[in-house]
């Protein structure tokens, strides 16, 4: 299960570690900011019941796998 609060940290040193300042004109901040909307705001719905995502990450995200690629990155790094 990919953490919320620790895989948006990741992904802040990540871009910070190479040098973004911005990714298709979006600065660092914005992109950390829809992040984070992602991550803590994802629902879904089963029958006629909504849901919100408070563990982990959606599966299937193409969101959600980019940061569990991230995720390991930071896992490879470490000693």
């Amino acid at each position: 299960m990919l953490p919320q609060d620790e895989s948006l940290e990741i992904l802040e040193e990540f871009l910070r570690e190479h040098h973004y300042e911005k990714l298709q004109d979006i600065p660092i901040r914005i992109i950390l900011q829809l992040a984070y909307l992602v991550r803590k705001e994802t629902a879904f719905v089963d029958g006629n019941k909504f849901y919100r995502q408070i563990i982990g990450g959606a599966m299937g995200s193409p969101f959600t796998l980019t940061l569990a690629n991230i995720f390991m990155w930071k896992w490879e790094k470490m000693p």
